[in-house]
């Protein structure tokens, strides 16, 4: 894996480095500094391969948590960012978190959130280009949140003419929901395609989101 610190980290500056390949990270969420990180080896979702489980079917169609997009982008990347039992660190520092809310502010970086009684218990975040999504990252405070969150997103993309889920890396939990590994010539070459094409991560329209039956029906030849 190549990494290497970069000068001073713009906005834009970040969409390029993200449409060549690239995505940056901090050793921890209390580092000031970034480095840009190039994986021999890349982590993606295949849209037409998320791995659903029966389980994880029946709680998405339950519709037991409210799942909305593009609400509340401070309190998705705060819950990505802080300590858990299963997360002792974090990569997200200031810096990130700055960057990412000026591009959300922009409409180039999204979330999906999951709520219950009205508090928000999961979601994730990533940026869009062109017909690319890069996942940053997720979080979770009730069971299978931010699993539910996945399933809409992918939803969402297949749904908006998306052509790449880019997860950067593979954990043990990613892969089993369907995420593979592939070699950084393969993804550049997907990366070239998708973000020259155009998709929209608001297929049915500004603020609207489709209820978990529906989301399933989308992926139903991947799950």
């Amino acid at each position: 894996m190549s990494r290497f610190k970069p000068p001073l980290i713009t906005p834009d500056v970040l969409l390029r480095a993200y449409s060549i390949g690239l995505f940056p990270m901090a050793e921890t969420a209390r580092d000031e500094e970034i480095f840009w990180v190039d994986p021999e080896r890349r982590g993606v979702f295949p849209l037409d391969g998320l791995v659903i489980s029966k389980s994880l079917a029946k709680t998405v169609r339950s519709d037991i948590y409210d799942v909305v997009a593009d609400r509340d982008f401070q309190g998705v990347i705060e819950g990505c960012a802080a300590v858990a039992d299963d997360r002792p660190s974090t990569w997200i520092n200031n810096r990130i978190r700055e960057l990412f809310g000026t591009l959300f502010a922009r409409g180039q970086a999204h979330t999906v959130e999951a709520y219950r009684g009205g508090k928000l218990v999961g979601g994730l975040y990533g940026l869009r280009i062109g017909a690319a999504f890069f996942g940053e990252s997720m979080f979770h405070r009730a069971t299978d949140a931010s699993k539910v969150c996945l399933v809409h997103l992918a939803a969402r993309l297949v749904a908006g003419g998306f052509l790449l889920l880019d997860t950067q890396f593979i954990t043990p939990h990613l892969a089993r929901l369907g995420a593979v590994e592939i070699p950084r010539a393969d993804y550049r070459a997907r990366l070239a395609v998708a973000t020259a094409k155009e998709a929209r991560f608001d297929p049915w329209g500004a603020g609207t989101s489709v209820d978990g039956t529906t989301a399933l029906s989308i992926l139903k030849p991947a799950t």
